[in-house]
């Protein structure tokens, strides 16, 4: 059986790391384990401590309840498929004949997964390496839950029934197609060059940027690639400001200079052209090339950009990996290093909660849009002065506006209400940083900020020049930046992370090119799913020690929902990086319009689309229920999301998505409504404390599960290197939780009851 293991589950070197998130569920899971399972940690908190080795009897009632839970979503994820009468081409596809063909193949399956199980429990076998299987299951898990552990089951089980379905000879090309060892030789035009890297390395504030941005400028044609699209707006109008045609290139806005035929080119690292041969490329943020989702972006600029020079400007932890990738490519690899121009302390004291105790100069950081202005609202109600409001989904404009009024001191603009974006490079005179809590939501799960989150949004504090002084020609004296935090609770984090060194970055997070998943998948049966080749591919896929692959489960899940659609493998390729939240039932209704759209090569007029909720721009906001005000919110920012969609796809499908310039106007009045409401917001200072006590009580908890199933070793060895930075370009989430979007009144609903129920064990 050992063998067997073995053979159906490869080692997948690919496995992306384990993220610290989990997701805390609200709504009770279908398997009556869910209760349970919520509560190991009163059960087991010895394996919170437990290192590498044999299992304890904590651990191992830990596995069993685990286990427990596998069977359980496994027999779900079979009800979900259906006999094998009602579902056989699908289950053809797979070799399966009939029912007791079926039920075979389930026994043996249900084997393996017992004796991966037995691995874990008996022997401590939990690693990629060691046992697959149960770390496959068991990430999935931990960043999805039951849902998340539901989909692996059925790739794994899906996986299991192809271990025999092909000849020998196409399992040999399965893995030669599947050998990504090598992914700078997926750029050969680039390898053709003989560039150099030029490594721009320190902290925040150490003026790494501004020497690359020189560089660029001082170039005839050159290419900006950074992390957000505030920052892909900032070097354009730098450059603009300058007399120099320049092009905008976002994910859902593309500005080219008419008039000339040579340009500058200022994008987000996705849109990175990498058929554009020039002088000097500046890759912002090289670090995020370990990013679990999105780093592949940073990879592929980082490996595929055409220029003579390569800028790289990010964190010292990044060194190694890139001298090491660029001595594999044979290209001369120079490092600068900078020390921070002022010094950086994180104080002794909180805020106590208390707006009163803020001073001039001060920025208190949140992590969604409801929050921001909430603290906007509350700031300016205690202290009495006027607080600017900064953060990435703001037009550019109005960005702009607002950093100058608070950058100025000679107006009563004395705080800045902002969010994480800040951390990103936004030249702002900040005196010192506030953190509003040390946790987010990530989409999953409340979490705790990472160290290099930490360190980076607090390194905005203490200024050295702000881009206006530059333009001027004036300088002024450094000043020492501080870091605290509005509750005691949060500031102990704060201070952990300046203590705290965090391990160098050792991989780069790649994402197979359309062209080798096109030729995947022409070896398997004619309509076989593609989050099936995914999966296979993720399983087999061979790479170096240098790379891994970066999460593939929002891929397989958006290559789900378009199944049904006769999209051709290429079309299907395009859709795996569409930017929608697939937790938003209306976004995934109108990704499958959208997908219908270009199956079928129909108009894609905008009004065309029934799915598309554009009667909430005919609503007024509610005044009073506290219901009502969040499912107006909620549906103001599903249309914005889906509005943002169909933007992206007129970019990539001009024929089929004509109404862009409608879009873009739907999307500025939706964008008009979400401000007037947000403006309208009220902060509530004891419901906000309460709150922020729930929501740290959450994050706690979510720490303290991936403790109980990952053990000490393996959690620390992911909380030091895990830097989630936003999944899709730079849109803060409108809200946190479910409690957040009804303006900071006392009132909850019944999934913020229950969230708090489960934050409070």
């Amino acid at each position: 059986m050992k063998s067997l293991l073995r053979a159906a589950w490869k080692t997948p070197k690919s496995a992306v790391r384990v993220a610290c998130r989990w997701r805390t569920q609200v709504a009770a899971a279908k398997s009556p384990l869910n209760y349970a399972v919520r509560n190991l940690k009163h059960e087991l908190q010895d394996d919170g401590h437990m290192r590498r080795g044999r299992p304890g009897s904590a651990t191992k009632r830990n596995y069993q309840m685990f286990e427990s839970l596998v069977d359980s979503r496994f027999a779900e994820v079979l009800e979900d498929w259906g006999p094998w009468a009602s579902n056989q081409d699908e289950y053809r596809s797979f070799g399966l004949t009939s029912q007791s063909l079926l039920d075979r193949e389930v026994g043996l399956f249900k084997m393996v997964l017992d004796k991966a199980f037995t691995l874990a429990m008996e022997k401590g076998d939990t690693s990629r390496q060691e046992n697959p299987l149960f770390w496959n299951l068991r990430n999935a898990f931990i960043k999805h839950e039951a849902r998340g552990l539901s989909r692996e089951l059925k790739y794994a089980f899906q996986t299991f029934l192809m271990r025999s379905r092909f000849p020998k000879a196409v399992n040999q090309l399965h893995m030669e197609l599947a050998d990504l060892r090598f992914p700078y030789e997926w750029y050969p035009a680039t390898r053709m060059l003989q560039r150099t890297i030029h490594l721009h390395v320190g902290p925040t504030n150490s003026g790494k940027t501004y020497n690359a941005l020189k560089a660029l400028e001082n170039s005839r044609t050159g290419i900006y690639a950074g992390p957000l699209r505030l920052l892909a707006h900032e070097v354009w109008n730098r450059i603009t400001a300058k007399n120099k045609a320049c092009a905008l290139i976002t994910g859902e806005e593309l500005r080219i200079p008419s008039n000339t035929d040579t340009w500058y080119h200022s994008c987000t690292v996705e849109m990175t052209p990498l058929n554009a041969l020039v002088d000097v490329a500046v890759i912002d943020e090289i670090q995020m090339i370990a990013n679990d989702d999105r780093g592949w972006a940073w990879t592929q600029a980082f490996l595929g950009v055409q220029a003579r020079e390569v800028h790289l400007c990010g964190e010292e932890r990044v060194v190694d990996l890139i001298q090491d990738l660029c001595a594999r490519l044979g290209e001369k690899c120079i490092v600068h290093r900078y020390k921070r121009l002022n010094p950086l302390e994180s104080m002794g004291k909180s805020l106590k909660g208390n707006f009163k105790n803020l001073q001039k100069g001060d920025a208190v950081v949140a992590f969604s849009r409801v929050s921001i202005h909430q603290l906007k609202a509350g700031i300016e109600k205690e202290t009495g002065r006027r607080c600017a409001i900064v953060y990435g989904g703001l037009p550019p404009e109005t960005r702009a506006s607002q950093a100058a009024l608070f950058n100025d001191p000679n107006n009563d603009y004395d705080y800045l209400a902002a969010s994480d974006a800040i951390g990103m490079g936004l030249n702002l005179e900040i005196k010192r940083v506030v953190f509003e809590s040390s946790y987010k939501f990530d989409g999953q799960a409340f979490r705790p900020l990472s160290i290099p989150e930490i360190k980076q949004i607090g390194g905005r504090a203490g200024r050295y020049r702000t881009a206006a002084q530059e333009i001027a020609g004036r300088s002024s004296a450094p000043t020492t930046g501080f870091v605290t935090a509005l509750d005691d609770e949060d500031l102990r984090d704060i201070q952990k992370a300046f203590r705290t060194e965090v391990p160098p970055i050792q991989i780069a997070g790649i994402f197979p090119p359309p062209a080798i998943l096109e030729r995947f998948h022409s070896y398997f049966p004619p309509r076989t799913p593609i989050s099936f080749v995914l999966a296979r591919l993720r399983e087999i896929s061979r790479l170096s020690s240098r790379f891994q692959l970066c999460d593939f489960t929002t891929a397989m899940q958006i290559a789900e929902i378009i199944k049904p659609y006769d999209l051709s493998v290429s079309d299907q390729c395009v859709f795996l990086h569409i930017p929608v939240n697939l937790r938003d039932q209306r976004q995934l209704l109108a990704l499958q319009a959208f997908a219908e759209c270009v199956a079928q090569l129909g108009l894609g007029r905008l009004l065309d689309f029934g799915v598309i909720d554009l009667e909430i721009l005919d609503i007024q906001r509610p005044d009073t229920a506290y219901a009502e005000q969040a499912e107006y919110l909620r549906r103001l920012e599903s249309l914005h999301q889906i509005i943002t969609m169909y933007l992206w796809l007129s970019y990539r499908y001009q024929g089929v998505f004509q109404s862009q310039h409608l879009a873009f106007k739907v999307k500025s009045l939706v964008e008009e409504k979400i401000a007037l409401h947000l403006e309208a917001l009220n902060f509530v200072p004891e419901a906000q404390r309460s709150r922020r006590q729930r929501m740290r009580a959450m994050a706690a908890r979510t720490e303290m599960k991936e403790r109980t199933l990952l053990g000490a070793d393996e959690y620390e060895d992911a909380a030091a290197v895990v830097h989630n930075e936003e999944g899709h370009e730079d849109d803060e989430p409108l809200f946190e939780g479910p409690d957040e979007v009804g303006g900071g009144g006392s009132a909850e609903t019944e999934a913020a009851k229950e969230a708090r129920a489960t934050a409070s064990g």
